[in-house]
């Protein structure tokens, strides 16, 4: 099986980094040929092109420079974001990079008459997001309502591929952890993806 882990952090030595290292052996030991695309270090543009949004109500080809990410999400039967959690949403990269390849003709087409997306990636059968957040679990839950989790679960992953079944795996407080915790962490994202 297909797995495509997107990693998003600028920081080659990140917690970010090492926990997608964690994605990947879980992955591997479950059997699944895993690709990790590191945004920051590819130096992917996450800028959508003028040229992309004109066309993005007409028969529109991926681009060269996206080329390559597009066919891997296509074939991806499993998918893993890891990126931390910036102002409740995800870092600029990983937002543009959603922006460019989760486009149409890739991810899903418009349907005729204003209707709901039509799905295109029917090969997705897990999706998930493993992602840091400096706030306690608190924040998230009661005051902010989750974004991230129900902007990927929702939009992201629900619209282009509602049959994937979708994991959230937060950390939260991230920025003064222990490495028992850090272990523990790793250890949950082994039993959700191996």
């Amino acid at each position: 099986m297909a797995a495509l882990v997107v990693l998003a952090h600028p920081l080659a030595g990140s917690l970010s980094h090492r926990l997608a290292g964690a994605v990947a052996s879980a992955l591997r030991g479950g059997g699944h040929e895993t690709t990790v695309l590191d945004l920051y270090a590819e130096g992917f543009e996450p800028r959508l092109r003028a040229e992309e949004r004109s066309g993005y109500y007409a028969t529109a080809a991926a681009g060269a420079d996206i080329a390559r990410h597009a066919a891997l999400l296509r074939e991806a039967e499993s998918l893993v974001f890891v990126f931390p959690t910036w102002w409740f949403g995800p870092p600029a990269a990983l937002k543009g990079w959603i922006d460019r390849v989760f486009s149409p003709g890739i991810a899903f087409d418009h349907s005729p008459g204003f209707g709901p997306i039509v799905p295109r990636l029917t090969k997705l059968r897990r999706a998930a997001v493993v992602t840091t957040l400096g706030t306690p679990w608190w924040v998230d839950w009661i005051a902010m309502r989750r974004p991230v989790r129900r902007t990927f679960k929702t939009a992201v992953v629900g619209a282009c591929a509602p049959k994937a079944h979708f994991s959230y795996l937060p950390l939260y407080a991230a920025e003064n952890l222990s490495e028992g915790r850090i272990a523990a962490f790793e250890r949950r994202i082994v039993a959700a993806l191996g």
